[in-house]
């Protein structure tokens, strides 16, 4: 049975919709058809792969085969759950999907297609590292600069030692430290405390900061780091602190928590602006075919055009600013509030690079560099890892032409399938198919068109003689171009999915000033976000979100 939203005239306002929302789900639940999402029954099939990921240290060719099964389970569980879960809360629903298929592209990444019990390997603080890790490893310790390697467990610890009789700061300026600090690449620990800790680390670090198989769209490790590690199986490359793509790590603590907490502070200000914006047009309420807000000057409501790109703006503004905020909040939690003392390495200001880089590697490669450089990396590894498995298993080219088209339809056959997983799962009606899945699918085309356009101005020796302002403002109306006639398979769908109808922020400044709809102020959150959930089964009460 298909819930969706049947009415003989528009909601008056979008609260109206949410209400409407949440009455459909009750009944459905009340009826047996979805139920919602339990934690932690739903969640089980990672809980699989993490006790697998715990075992110790063994050459024992049951548990290395075990990782198929235990994989198998987790895709199964993880679909159980986008068949049969939905939410009341529109955003909610989204990341039912999003996340159990993630769980499945992440954990097939590190469990399948490389062996997350043996390929992986971190950078570790040397007295973290047990001896028996480090004599089964075979890779020796170093001494490293603590200059740029803050985060130790030695600062941690703060031992004020004197190296040639002076003191040695930290460029995080919090503390004196040693000057010189051992570190060593930390395989599958032997020691329990330490694997639970690097299993943690695997299963949640989606860039895989610090690891041996690091994306290679962000800085490196500093160089003092690096110089000093023994290579490992897949060595990191040295990289300056900013990056081709426009992302930087950052060299001290407080020009880290600096950053950060403006971008919090900021976005939380965008975001609430944001929600007033969008509220007042009813396209974003799901009426995908509504007419243009009247707050929009008349050149642009006149225009179907220019109200798409609004809408196109709005849209892209409101997944930029939400995932730049929340994805910002790591580096106060982890290197302000908790630190080194607790997390060592893990507190290291080089941990927490820049999410999005450089807008201008679009000027540069046009759609390539918008997805390859300037949107987030958060799922790169994931969508590269089955690419790089069936070119090393057919002997291809790494960086042949098969090879990289074949890892270009790949990586956008992923993200479509993250998408199109979220749009499922959420309450309305979407169109997960020949909405989001089609719009990912075609970006390689798009990608593919403009470098074969590129590479013809060059072997008809026009692109040299262009000029580079002019070759970049090509870039620019192309990529802008593509969007406006594909991006709509996307928004449309977040829009008709209410994605939008979420309460980000529980206070609003706009709302209290009296610019939001009839009946809101200043608190925004109202309702339960989280309850708890009694199902006839005892394993099956929890949390529900």
């Amino acid at each position: 049975m298909v819930y969706n939203l049947l009415w003989r005239s528009p909601p008056s306002s979008y609260r109206e919709l949410v209400t409407l929302y949440e009455q459909q789900f009750n009944e459905a639940i009340a009826k047996g058809v979805y139920s919602p999402y339990v934690w932690p029954y739903r969640s089980l099939g990672v809980y699989f792969v993490i006790v697998y990921l715990l075992i110790p240290p063994t050459s024992s060719k049951l548990v290395f085969y075990a990782r198929y099964p235990v994989f198998a389970f987790n895709v199964y569980w993880a679909l159980k759950a986008i068949r049969e879960c939905r939410s009341a809360a529109v955003s909610t629903g989204y990341g039912i999907g999003l996340l159990d298929a993630w769980a499945i592209l992440w954990l097939a990444a590190v469990l399948i297609f490389d062996d997350g019990r043996s390929d992986f390997h971190r950078i570790e603080n040397a007295e973290a590292v047990d001896d028996i890790d480090r004599e089964s490893s075979g890779n020796p310790v170093h001494e490293v600069d603590e200059a740029e390697a803050t985060g130790s467990t030695a600062s941690n610890e703060l031992r004020q030692r004197r190296t040639n009789g002076s003191a040695i700061k930290e460029n995080a300026g919090l503390e004196e430290s040693s000057a010189m600090t051992k570190y060593a690449w930390q395989n599958h620990p032997a020691n329990f405390y330490q694997r639970v800790e690097w299993v943690a680390d695997l299963i949640s670090n989606f860039r895989l900061i610090g690891w041996s198989h690091q994306i290679n769209s962000i800085p490196s490790p500093p160089p003092s780091i690096l110089d000093n590690l023994q290579p490992s199986a897949k060595p990191l490359k040295q990289t300056p602190p900013v990056v081709s793509t426009g992302v930087s790590r950052y060299p001290e603590s407080r020009t880290l928590l600096r950053t950060k907490l403006t971008t919090i502070a900021l976005g939380y200000l965008a975001i609430d602006t944001l929600k007033v914006v969008m509220m007042a047009d009813p396209y974003f309420w799901g009426l995908t075919s509504a007419p243009p807000p009247s707050y929009l000057p008349s050149l642009v409501t006149s225009s179907p055009a220019l109200t798409r790109i609004w809408r196109l703006l709005i849209s892209l503004a409101g997944a930029y600013v939400s995932l730049q905020s929340i994805m910002a909040l790591a580096a106060p939690v982890f290197v302000g509030l908790i630190g080194p003392r607790i997390l060592g390495l893990r507190a290291a200001t080089w941990q927490y690079p820049d999410v999005y880089g450089s807008y201008n590697i679009v000027f540069r490669k046009g759609l390539a560099g918008w997805w390859g450089g300037w949107w987030h990396q958060t799922f790169r590894f994931a969508f590269e890892a089955p690419q790089k498995y069936i070119v090393k298993q057919l002997g291809l080219k790494e960086r042949g032409l098969t090879a990289k088209l074949l890892g270009l339809t790949i990586a956008f056959v992923c993200s479509g399938g993250l998408h199109a997983a979220g749009s499922t799962t959420m309450w309305p009606a979407t169109r997960p198919l020949d909405g989001a899945f089609t719009f990912f699918i075609l970006q390689p085309v798009g990608i593919i068109l403009q470098m074969s356009f590129s590479q013809l101005l060059e072997n008809m020796g026009l692109r040299e003689k262009l000029p580079t302002w002019l070759r970049g403002a090509g870039n620019f109306v192309a990529v802008h171009v593509w969007f406006y006639y594909t991006a709509p398979l996307l928004t449309d769908d977040f829009a008709r999915g209410g994605i939008w109808l979420f309460e980000p922020v529980p206070i609003s400044i706009w709302r209290g000033l009296g610019f939001g709809a009839e009946g809101e102020g200043w608190w925004c959150w109202h309702g339960r976000i989280i309850s708890w959930y009694s199902a006839e089964k005892w394993w099956q009460s929890g949390l529900a979100f």
